[in-house]
């Protein structure tokens, strides 16, 4: 059966890096909410919320979706922002088993484990997923893959291949996170390394291919091998580390977030300071991808290039 691809959220960063390689050999086709010129690839302005997707599978002949759009950064409205990523999932794939679609493949997040103290010093796959609700992010991340177990019990003609990636990064990686290490000085707190795992975009889109190419299913965590703490990324980026104590930074953040100054309130403490770190033994020795860059050498390449056009 030859492959012919809807990617959704495909105007986005992975979205279009994947898009434009997989329309090399295949028939791909976009949605997201708004347009771009610049791929080879059509995408059709649609919400993953539009019942109208499965219309566009049927009419495309869809037998490979990749579920890719999300709520990144949180936009003050949680109940908009679940009825995205969690009520906007449940329409793909219901859209996916209506309009026979075989196979479908999802970014979820590491974020799904939750920022937890007692989080496994390397989390594997069959860890638990505990999200936080206090972090948007990360419990709509578990409640989406609560929802994908559901549809793997009662549709199973539809094959999932689940991806929970740590930290992508790039060479032209601007996001929340990156913002952090273009500040003049990084923030740590006590007690806690605040480890990143990292995985570089080039090997994000090369298992993304690997598993559309061979209709894997299975559920992987997706990282470079190693992790860096905070004090190694500072010592990188040649920059000093503020630390504080957890009390101090929970009672600065509740006064920038009343005040107006800040945007992130004290229930983002566990976020800097449980990151989940995921081991990627799976990635490699059952999915059969082996990431060509650790860690610390995708970070290095991001630093590079940022630094190359003024970002650092």
């Amino acid at each position: 059966m030859k492959k012919r691809i809807l990617i959704t959220g495909a105007a986005g960063y992975v979205g279009s890096l994947l898009g434009r390689r997989l329309a090399q050999d295949f028939h791909v086709a976009g949605a997201d909410i708004r347009g771009r010129d610049d791929v080879p690839f059509p995408i059709h302005l649609l919400d993953v919320r539009d019942a109208a997707l499965q219309r566009l599978m049927e009419a495309e002949e869809i037998t490979h979706v990749v579920h890719l759009a999300s709520v990144l950064e949180a936009s003050g409205d949680r109940e908009r922002d679940y009825d995205i990523d969690v009520n906007g999932t449940r329409n793909v794939m219901l859209c996916a088993v209506r309009a026979g679609v075989s196979h479908v493949t999802l970014a979820s997040s590491g974020a799904a484990y939750g920022y937890h103290a007692d989080n496994p010093a390397w989390i594997d796959e069959q860890d638990a997923l505990r999200g936080n609700p206090e972090f948007a992010y990360s419990d709509h991340k578990r409640l989406v893959e609560e929802m994908l177990a559901e549809f793997r019990h009662e549709y199973p003609q539809l094959a999932q291949l689940v991806f929970r990636p740590g930290t992508i990064i790039g060479a032209q990686t601007r996001n929340l996170i990156t913002a952090l290490f273009a500040r003049r000085r990084l923030l740590a707190i006590q007690g806690s390394d605040s480890p990143f795992v990292f995985i570089w975009d080039e090997d994000v889109i090369r298992a993304m291919e690997h598993g559309i190419r061979e209709s894997i299913a299975g559920i992987y965590n997706m990282a470079g091998d190693g992790a860096l703490t905070i004090y190694q990324i500072a010592e990188v980026l040649g920059k000093p580390v503020l630390t504080l104590p957890p009390s101090v930074l929970r009672a600065a953040l509740w006064l920038g977030k009343k005040s107006g100054l800040g945007r992130y309130g004290p229930e983002q403490i566990n976020f800097l300071r449980y990151r989940p770190v995921l081991s990627n033994r799976r990635l490699k020795e059952e999915f059969g991808y082996q990431p060509e860059k650790t860690s610390a050498q995708a970070f290095a390449y991001y630093v590079e290039h940022a630094r190359a056009r003024g970002d650092l």
